[in-house]
């Protein structure tokens, strides 16, 4: 978990290969709405963000049933989405991707250079000023290689 452009899909890909289990990436989950308005600039608001942690919580309530192992790429940004998001899901470990403002943000302005992403720099601010810490996640720095932040991650879980 993490703002946009912490590598959150990134080190999920990794520690879901490492780990033998299945990656996904919750950006594949908003509708096509949300997706418009991140474009033009806009912040979700909880009410556009409601029916989009429903998919992923039905994603996460499906593979724990089928005993599937799953690593999910989230920003999760504030405490009341990720209780929404793992309602009845049991054994969860969170990870942050934890940096400062100027290296995410000149990240963000990289990514946009080599590739189409939705998430535009202009909404990064809105994503520092939601993000609330969770109490008891692993916390990976954004500085490290992704190498050492999946040796993190694999050695912490």
């Amino acid at each position: 978990m993490g703002v946009s452009g912490s590598g959150k899909s990134t080190l999920a890909a990794q520690l879901a290969r490492a780990e033998n289990a299945e990656f996904h990436d919750a950006d594949d989950y908003h509708d096509e709405a949300n997706i418009v308005k991140m474009r033009d600039g806009i912040a979700l608001t909880d009410e556009d963000r409601a029916p989009w942690l429903a998919r992923l919580n039905a994603l996460l309530r499906e593979h724990v049933s089928e005993g599937r192992s799953i690593v999910l790429a989230c920003s999760a940004l504030k405490e009341s989405y990720r209780e929404a998001m793992l309602r009845n899901v049991a054994n969860v470990r969170l990870i942050l991707l934890d940096g400062d403002f100027a290296t995410i943000s000149a990240r963000i302005r990289e990514r946009s250079a080599t590739m189409a992403h939705y998430m535009p720099e202009a909404l990064l601010q809105s994503q520092f000023d939601a993000l609330e810490r969770p109490a008891n996640a692993i916390v990976i720095d954004v500085h490290l290689s992704p190498q050492a932040q999946l040796a993190c991650a694999v050695a912490s879980l």
